[in-house]
């Protein structure tokens, strides 16, 4: 019962950052590990539990997105939908107990991700200039659709980084990559049905609490401290980084 508790509150936390910076799956991983799952499926469990929160903001800001000056929306999504179904799939065909020592590597290097995403100098709106031609747009999505299937830590930070350096503005690319993500994680979630991993009685409790916190979340847009909350969970990666490395 504690455990449950602890996992709705870290849900509810989860809606609250996503809705704000970001990084929810940093609070509802260790909470699911907490509830007795191994990681493997702490991560199924969680890339489920988290998915309505992705899918309604990803339609709330439909409007803004569009695609890349050298590759369309429908060809990034049907990129994401590959490659989230590609990442899921090695999840699943990945032993539990090697995903085990693989996670703290995956904590790693989602907190970095995270951290430069999250405090790097941005361009200013509109002065964004194209880096990648056709070529890299397409690699860097599937490169990025696949991760974000098989764990999906940071892939938010990822796709703002390699949107905006196919030339995509960082407006464009903050509502395109919410859109992106929900589609990759949607083909996951469709993966992952099918498996036995998946600990449906903490999907329930942490995706009720996770749509609450979203709903919160959007409240406290405009007063909450960004940066602070990014900072916190920087600091929850670290703290859980070290850990699974020590129990590892």
């Amino acid at each position: 019962m504690i455990s449950l508790i602890v996992l709705f509150a870290a849900g509810f936390a989860a809606g609250i950052t996503n809705a704000i910076a970001g990084g929810g799956s940093f609070m509802t991983f260790p909470a699911l590990l907490f509830t007795g799952l191994d990681p493997r499926a702490a991560n199924i469990t969680s890339t489920i539990a988290l998915f309505p929160t992705q899918i309604s903001t990803g339609f709330a800001g439909r409007k803004m997105a569009g695609g890349t000056p050298n590759l369309s929306l429908k060809s990034l999504i049907i990129i994401s939908l590959g490659g989230g179904a590609i990442g899921a799939l090695l999840l699943l065909m990945t032993p539990p107990a090697f995903f085990a020592r693989l996670v703290p590597w995956l904590i790693l290097f989602a907190t970095v991700v995270f951290a430069y995403g999250s405090f790097r100098k941005r361009p200013a709106e509109g002065e964004d200039k194209p880096h990648l031609n056709k070529f890299g747009s397409v690699l860097s999505q599937i490169g990025i659709s696949i991760y974000g299937g098989y764990f999906g830590g940071g892939i938010g930070f990822l796709m703002l980084a390699a949107l905006t350096l196919a030339g995509m503005s960082l407006r464009k690319a903050g509502t395109t990559k919410n859109i992106l993500a929900g589609v990759m994680n949607a083909s996951a979630v469709l993966v992952f049905l099918f498996s036995k991993d998946i600990g449906w009685v903490q999907v329930a409790i942490a995706a009720i609490a996770a749509i609450g916190g979203g709903l919160v979340g959007v409240r406290l847009l405009s007063k909450v401290n960004e940066r602070m909350l990014r900072i916190a969970v920087v600091a929850i990666g670290t703290t859980l980084t070290i850990a699974l490395f020590l129990r590892a």
